[in-house]
């Protein structure tokens, strides 16, 4: 257990700050006291590496030999520093190694206001700002930059055997190429495990989607370590349904009953909209698919004539609209509500918006990764009502799949 410090050395300590400005300011003596012990803590352990120095007998007449001056920027802001040397120049310190001119913290505050979308002009002024510190923007580039190798082990990491749902989705994001900007889509899969817990399981960017594209993303998934998908709920991704029936035979294809209802509603006037969504939820939350049928013909009988393009487009999804019908009813609201990979998108279009434009594919997932970090922070548990969900998975799709290891 460690000790607490004296409250006599604390009170004098204080004696001078009497403001806030005097304890927190520029000059102030948290600022202070952090070059202070910096320097102690230095000069500590230059003593140490010249004892096992003359205990080893590596070095003979090694001593102490003056300093060097260097500017560590820290959360209070720039501290100026007197880094103690030795004469053979044997030294390397470790509590502020050598050409490190910034604690780590502080590059946690540039990657957090860089994942909020934040250009690297703004970031100087934040930082600048609230720290005295100035950052260019080379230095935010750097920063951010050493995030790529973390984002290759997180787009390669082993993932559980087997989700329960997985969500895949889409998001536009302009990017650079050959001097003109276009926009390309990024698929985003996000999975829930049997035990409740979101993840995302990977970021893809492709210009062109289709049964080859998803064959490789699927294969992707396979050898990170899954091995069974209960449910994939998408919105009519072009050659999904063959390729997951070639990967996951036995996984349920389900389109995204949202995407369905606003692409419907995409046919109506803005002022008829409401009274048709109304009328479109009697056919996907009727009892059964016999039922959802019956409420789709009162509708066509009602709106036909005027919307043929809505019964069209229900009709020819039917068979990959009505799959969760016969799922128990927790399950279904899984299925059909998007709001684990809707609160994703609206996290990434937020910080995508200020950019404008990305200058490659690297640039930009490195942004949503950054971003996906903020959002996972509220997916450590499973959501309420999870453990009756449960219990339906087993009984609809067999404990073996469910809890297959």
């Amino acid at each position: 257990m460690k000790k607490p410090f004296r409250a006599e050395l604390i009170d004098e300590l204080l004696g001078s700050a009497k403001t806030p400005d005097a304890l927190f300011g520029p000059d102030g003596l948290i600022k202070q006291l952090t070059g202070a012990l910096v320097e102690r803590a230095l000069r500590a352990e230059l003593g140490v590496h010249l004892e096992q120095e003359r205990e080893a007998a590596e070095v003979v007449g090694n001593r102490r030999n003056g300093s060097s001056h260097k500017t560590l920027h820290t959360e209070q802001g720039p501290v100026p520093l007197e880094v103690p040397r030795d004469r053979a120049g044997t030294f390397e310190p470790q509590i502020v190694p050598k050409h490190v001119t910034r604690v780590p913290g502080l590059d946690q505050k540039i990657l957090a206001l860089y994942a909020r979308g934040m250009s690297t002009r703004d970031i100087g002024l934040e930082m600048s700002s609230l720290y005295g510190t100035e950052v260019s923007p080379m230095l935010v580039s750097r920063v951010t930059d050493a995030v790529h190798e973390e984002v290759v082990q997180w787009r390669s990491r082993p993932l559980d055997p087997v989700y329960a749902i997985v969500w895949l989705d889409a998001i536009m994001v302009k990017m650079r190429h050959e001097g003109a900007v276009f926009s390309r889509a990024v698929h985003v899969a996000v999975g829930v495990t049997p035990d409740g817990i979101k993840q995302v399981l990977g970021m893809w960017c492709e210009d062109n989607e289709g049964a080859k594209f998803w064959m490789g993303v699927l294969a992707d998934l396979r050898q990170r370590g899954v091995k069974d998908i209960l449910v994939a709920c998408c919105d009519g991704l072009k050659g999904f349904p063959s390729a997951i029936e070639a990967v996951f035979p036995h996984a349920v294809v389900q389109t995204c009953v949202v995407h369905q209802v606003r692409y419907s509603l995409s046919f109506a006037s803005w002022s008829e909209r409401k009274s048709l969504a109304k009328e479109l939820r009697e056919i996907y939350t009727a009892p059964n698919e016999a039922l959802a049928r019956a409420a789709l013909d009162a509708f066509e009988i009602r709106h036909g004539k005027r919307y043929p393009m809505i019964v069209r487009s229900w009709r020819s999804n039917w068979e990959r609209i009505t799959p969760f019908l016969s799922f128990p009813q927790e399950i279904r609201r899984m299925v059909y509500t998007t709001n684990a990979i809707e609160s994703l998108n609206y996290q990434f279009r937020k910080v995508i918006k200020t950019k404008g434009h990305f200058p490659n594919e690297e640039a930009a997932i490195k942004l949503l990764y950054l971003a996906l970090q903020n959002a996972e922070q509220g997916w450590k548990s499973a959501p309420k009502g999870w453990r009756l969900a449960r219990l339906q998975l087993v009984a609809y799709f067999g404990e073996e799949r469910v809890l297959a290891q």
